[in-house]
This record gives C-alpha cells, structure tokens and sequence, in this order.
C-alpha cells in the first residue's frame, strides 16, 4: 500500500512551518520569543489573517505579517525590550491615514496583531511531529493564560479568532500525484512544496526513479493506475501526467477521471490531447468524466521550458484550489472526504 511507503520525512516546508521550525531551533537560545500573527484586516491588506512571523528577543525574525515596515517596527520593539513576556499583546498597524503611509500599508488598509510569547515552546515540537507524520492539526491558544491545545483537525476547519482564544490550523490539506519522474516533474514537485502540498510522484520505470533528486516526495515504482487507487483519492488531491509516454499517462487517467481528485492533467500538445481523449473514449469512461481532464495541463501563457510548464500547471492548480476552497465552505465532512484525522 502506498500508505507504507510514505515516510515520516516526507513533508513540505511550507510557510508557516518555516515559522514554527524556526521557534523550535531558537527555544534553546535563551533570549525571548514571539509568535506573531495578523488575526484581523481591514479594507486593503498586505498579507491575509493567519499569516505569521516569528521574533526574537535580539531583532531576528522569519516570516511576514505584512512583507515592510510593520516587521522593523516589531523588531525594534523586541530588541528594545518593549513587548511583554508575560501576556499577549493586540496592536492594530494602520489606524490613520498617516499611519498607512508610514508602515506601507495599501490605501485604506490597517491590520491587527497577536503578539503572543512563547514561554513554553514544546507544543511547537508536537505540531511539527504531527505535520511530519502527515496530519492535520488544529491549534487553540487561550490568550489571557497563555495555554496551547491541539487537536485533530479536518479540511473545514480555518483560521479563527475571537478575542479570547486563536484558532490556526497546520498540516498538509493538499496532495499532488505526479506521474513520471522528469525535469518537470521535478520543478513542479519543488513548486507545489511551497503551496503545502504532500508529493508523490510515480514512476514504474527504474532509470527514471535513479536520477529523482527531490527531497521530502514520496518516490513510488506501482504501475500509474495502481498508483492512483492505493492513494485513495479524495477532492483535495491533485493528479498530474508528465511521462510523455501514452500508456503511462492514459493508464493513470483511467482512473483519475473516475476519481474525486479536484484537478487531473495530462502533459501535451492540443493535438496529442485529443487523440488521449479518444482513447479514453474506448474505455469506460463518460463523456462529463473525460471532460474534466485538463490538457494540455496548465494555464496557456506560452511556456516551453520545464520551469516555465511547471509554473503554468501550478498557476491553474491554485486557480482550480481556490474555487474547491468556496465550494468547501459550504462542505459535510460527515462522509469522510478531504478529512485527516489521527486515527
């Protein structure tokens, strides 16, 4: 089962892990930290609620709250001594017109901050075990004492804060199935790393398996249909044919198409495309499923090099994702789909 072949190791960096793995490294420091958050905005703003950024107590910090001057004002805070150790703190960046333009904050555009010390940082270790084995966590801070509960989480859950308690939510949500294990492949796997999701890439051919240098992807040798039913594919999976090679690619579409993965594509000319259409037209596959193949795979923008294909088929997978993403807002995980739990 492909289930056994994923290692613990393998996990994306994503952004807010970034932050969190950086808590983990300085907790030994000795020095005071901060885990900031941006937990509401206002009209126009640089970066969304949920965005962080860790601090240090000498003016070190990793990530972004707003990508310019709100981190060199906290910086200089903390390396003045000026943010509390003992308490949460709300600050709001933003309020005037003046304030707008001093920070660089869009017209009309203000957000608010939890400045949040971290006295304890061991729950820091266990999210990131957690993550690492691949689940998804819900993370509760109560505010005024500071203590930290984690939890099983699913696709549903989001960001929340209300007043007295912040609610973030970490893990791999998204999976990508990637078959063929080529230079595209290998651009795109290091690309969707960095939109947090879990790669695995496919490839019954062991010349092709020797020469994978991704690291923290899943490298399988089952035939591409095999690949795709052991993966048990739920609607926030992803599938994606790069081999070149038709009875490859096609073998995976079979039973992509028929699977509730929320993007299927196939590398190709417009013309290669259709004769892969009717194809899968010989096999049992209907008309409305065969349409939901995207090929050739990716937004049309002119790309010829694989960085340049890649980025194109990352670019209509965040397209496609956000449109699952409202789609999910209104979705009963009650039947299983898209939830990751630590049974």
């Amino acid at each position: 089962m492909l289930e056994a072949l994923l290692d613990p190791g393998d996990i994306m960096d994503s952004v807010d892990l970034s932050v969190l793995k950086t808590l983990q490294e300085w907790k030994t420091a000795e020095l005071p930290l901060w885990l900031v958050t941006v937990v509401k905005t206002f009209g126009s703003s640089p970066r969304p609620q949920g965005a962080m950024l860790a601090l240090r107590g000498d003016g070190l910090a990793v990530g972004s709250v707003s990508g310019g001057c709100i981190e060199d004002d906290l910086v200089l805070r903390a390396q003045r001594g000026q943010l509390s150790t003992e308490c949460c703190e709300l600050r709001t960046y933003g309020e005037t017109h003046e304030e707008a333009m001093r920070f660089g904050l869009p017209c009309g555009g203000a957000m608010r901050l939890l400045i949040e010390p971290v006295r304890n940082a061991d729950w820091v270790e266990q999210v990131l075990q957690l993550v690492q084995a691949h689940r998804l966590v819900r993370r509760t801070l109560h505010i005024k004492s500071l203590r930290v509960v984690l939890d099983n989480a699913n696709l549903t859950d989001s960001f929340a804060f209300g007043g007295e308690t912040l609610t973030t939510v970490h893990g791999p949500r998204w999976r990508l199935l990637i078959i063929g294990a080529g230079q595209t492949s290998a651009y795109l796997a290091r690309m969707a790393q960095a939109l947090d999701y879990q790669v695995i890439v496919c490839d019954p051919r062991a010349e092709m398996r020797q020469i994978w240098d991704v690291p923290d992807t899943a490298l399988i040798s089952e035939m591409p249909d095999d690949a795709v039913l052991s993966l048990q594919v739920d609607g926030c999976t992803a599938i994606v044919t790069l081999t070149h090679d038709p009875k490859l690619d096609d073998m995976a579409l079979l039973e992509a198409l028929k699977s509730p993965a929320f993007y299927v594509g196939a590398l190709g000319s417009k013309a290669n495309n259709v004769k892969r259409r009717e194809r899968l037209a010989m096999f049992d596959l209907s008309p409305q499923e065969i349409a939901r193949l995207h090929g050739p795979v990716g937004l049309s923008i002119g790309s010829r090099t694989p960085p340049e294909i890649a980025m194109a088929i990352l670019a209509h997978m965040i397209s496609v994702r956000n449109q699952t993403l409202q789609q999910l807002a209104l979705f009963d995980p009650s039947n299983g789909r898209c939830v990751h739990d630590f049974a």
